[in-house]
């Protein structure tokens, strides 16, 4: 069973997170509605303060997409 303190605490972290980070928020909102398809590819870079970007990418498998989906029911049942 979940804590329904560690949810709500979790719930104030996210809410904070689309306050520091409103267009961010808005990109993953975007991208989820949509869905992610087998095939495309994610790719991030982080760039440090001294301006060093280390980039890493992945293209997305029918298995990545499940373990999703399992997520997603997984929170869903804790409802």
């Amino acid at each position: 069973m979940v804590n329904p303190a560690a949810i709500m605490k979790l719930m104030g972290a996210k809410n904070q997170f689309e306050k520091t980070h409103p267009k961010f928020a808005a990109f993953f909102q975007t991208v989820f509605t949509q869905g992610v398809e087998e095939g495309s590819v994610i790719e991030i870079t982080v760039t440090k303060p001294d301006g060093t970007p280390t980039t890493a990418n992945m293209r997305v498998q029918r298995s990545d997409i499940e373990l999703v989906q399992e997520l997603k029911n997984l929170a869903a049942s804790q409802k």
